[in-house]
């Protein structure tokens, strides 16, 4: 199958044989997929997003808000509020039912062809972490399985989750977006039942009454901050799963489609998890949900951890290959996932057994705003400041075209970047880092305000000089 890319080797983006079927190897990269070759509706972007966030990381967030000393009702609302995010990320699909490529394509227009690079390697090393946290939490449920069954110590029960979980999500990313985008839906099918059954089961017990002392200000930013995480994670994937949509698309019902299948998953397992929190230690949330659960329920209960864990992972690791071709990888898509399965498995393997994964999965979640908020408030500015209208070849030119700019650097993109990038690193607060502003602010975190910081720096810049291509 893999013969078949024809795609260049510098670039990948060249025309190619295209065939995007479910379980046969996709032949497009980041090359812009020809009209007659778009297909599917927005439908398809609804089940995507629904499916790849029925993920129990959510109801480790929902517990943590209320770990920060938030109630249950007012971790429920972070919760709710954080799931309003989700409108960005359909709104940032837009660009990829115009253009027909990836995200991170899409904002060279925003950062320079080669302005684009630096960002684009964040993002790629942020996206593995993330498919590292959600491989971690599927490993732990599958060895918590097998402890069930009676198989437990040493190091060979752990081994042996690790690599089954590893395989299931390599599988469908390695064959590409038509596979992804079926296994998303049936899976979709067959955890929302599961997870439906879990909220029940977990909700009614929720301890509803107020905090001994009310929360500060760096209580409700934390989990602001922790909750909102997970949506700011996919600002550079949406354009990857609408690149295949006809133009005729109706861009309103993507932007809604994907919006919906994000809250309406996120949303439930978060206020999930803020009712676990109140009545069980969720110090190891997989175990202490776990014990909130009757016996019969428990195995079933761990196979949707798993099924989760990897749906998720199956997102972010397809876009992660696409990732590396922006970056000028000499693969083709199916090859460059191989670099990207590879460094997942070597940091779940140091995260399973060389560190305490709580306190890597806080620290983790709490630092991903910096890089992506600045990064997400640029690209958004970008696109509304263009209206959605690039030109689909000069996001592709290795040199000259519109998006050159000063020898390949944006600086108005950049700047933008740089000043949501400190403003982030001043007022973050977390375990691996905290900011000189935090003490003054009382405690808060106010990293999230790095996306308004960058979008208001970047249209102030680029207003009047930026504009929507017209062929």
């Amino acid at each position: 199958m893999l013969g078949h890319e024809t795609a260049t080797a510098t670039t990948g983006t060249a025309r190619t044989t295209g065939r995007d079927e479910v379980f046969q190897v996709e032949e497009h990269g980041i090359d812009p997929i020809p009209d007659a070759e778009r297909h599917g509706s927005a439908k398809d972007v609804f089940w995507l997003w629904f499916g790849s966030n029925l993920t129990f990381t959510y109801v480790i967030n929902g517990a943590l808000a209320v770990a920060f000393g938030l109630s249950f009702w007012q971790a429920a609302a972070v919760v709710v509020i954080g799931g309003l995010a989700f409108l960005a990320i359909g709104a940032a699909g837009l660009s990829g039912v115009r253009t027909g490529t990836a995200t991170l394509v899409v904002s060279r227009a925003a950062f320079g062809r080669r302005g684009n690079w630096p960002a684009g390697l964040l993002n790629w090393i942020v996206s593995i972490g993330y498919t590292v946290v959600n491989t971690v939490v599927g490993t732990l449920a599958l060895e918590a399985f097998l402890a069930d069954l009676g198989w437990s110590g040493g190091h060979a029960p752990r081994a042996l989750s690790l690599a089954v979980t590893l395989a299931l999500t390599f599988a469908v990313a390695l064959w590409g977006h038509a596979t992804v985008q079926f296994a998303e839906r049936w899976m979709a099918y067959v955890l929302a039942v599961g997870f439906a059954a879990l909220v029940v089961l977990v909700l009614p017990g929720a301890d509803t009454s107020a905090p001994a002392a009310a929360p500060g200000a760096q209580a409700w930013s934390l989990a602001f901050v922790v909750v909102l995480a997970g949506p700011f994670s996919y600002l550079p994937m949406p354009a990857d799963y609408t690149r295949y949509l006809p133009r005729t698309t109706s861009l309103k019902a993507v932007t809604r489609s994907a919006a919906l299948g994000g809250f309406l998953s996120s949303v439930a397992l978060g206020v999930a998890g803020a009712a676990a929190a109140t009545q069980a230690d969720m110090t190891d949330a997989v175990a202490g949900t776990e014990g909130l659960l009757p016996g019969w329920f428990q195995p079933l209960f761990l196979a949707l951890v798993l099924g989760g864990s990897v749906t998720n992972s199956i997102i972010t690791l397809y876009s992660s290959s696409l990732n590396l071709q922006v970056l000028g990888i000499p693969w083709s898509r199916a090859r460059a996932i191989v670099i990207s399965a590879a460094v997942t498995a070597a940091g779940s393997l140091g995260a399973l057994f060389l560190t305490d994964f709580t306190t890597s999965l806080l620290s983790f979640l709490s630092l991903l705003i910096i890089v992506f908020a600045p990064w997400g408030g640029v690209f958004l500015a970008d696109m509304v400041l263009r209206r959605c209208a690039y030109d689909s070849a000069g996001l592709h030119a290795d040199t000259g075209g519109p998006y050159w700019y000063r020898s390949g650097w944006h600086p108005a993109g950049l700047t933008a970047l740089l000043a949501g990038l400190v403003f982030s690193a001043l007022t973050c607060d977390s375990e691996l880092w905290t900011g000189p502003l935090v003490a003054p602010l009382g405690g808060a975190d106010l990293t999230l305000l790095g996306a308004a910081v960058s979008a208001l720096v970047y249209v102030l810049l680029a207003r009047g000089r930026v504009a929507p291509h017209r062929p």
